[in-house]
């Protein structure tokens, strides 16, 4: 039979993880929110002189769209990226907009969290890729559209 002491651990051990009060463990993927979704369809004229670092490979800007922003990243000729700014860890806090490092990587200044040109997680806290977004590319119009 149980001691009490450790009884009583077991108890709150198992109390807590039922009210979802062991946030802290980073394997947990359901312990941060999940990003908004914001239904958009945007188009860029890679002609525009406000996207002229589209025109080389690992070039990148900011676009408006999606919760806080888009950043679109050309890979390539005729292939491009788009994610969304709001970085996934903790995104409903105010700071949590990812930025650009140009021609290196993407980061959000408020969390320390850094990620490829591609979106994916190089450090956290973050544990979840970048939200990216589908493009599609016709002439000098690129499509971003969720």
């Amino acid at each position: 039979m149980p001691t009490l002491p450790s009884l009583v651990v077991h108890v709150l051990g198992v109390a807590m993880a039922g009210l979802g009060l062991a946030a802290c463990d980073s394997t947990n993927n359901a312990a941060e929110p999940q990003i908004p979704l914001t239904a958009f369809n945007t188009v860029l004229d890679l002609s525009n002189q406000q996207n002229s670092n589209l025109r080389f490979d690992n070039g990148a800007i900011y676009y408006p769209g999606g919760v806080r922003g888009l950043i679109v990243v050309r890979q390539s000729a005729g292939n491009y990226l788009a994610f969304e700014r709001n970085c996934p860890y903790q995104p409903l806090d105010t700071c949590a907009r990812v930025k650009i490092e140009p021609q290196v990587y993407l980061y959000d200044p408020c969390c320390k969290s850094q990620f490829t040109l591609q979106g994916q997680l190089i450090s956290g806290p973050a544990i979840r890729p970048l939200r990216q977004y589908r493009t599609s590319l016709s002439g000098n119009l690129l499509t971003i559209t969720n």
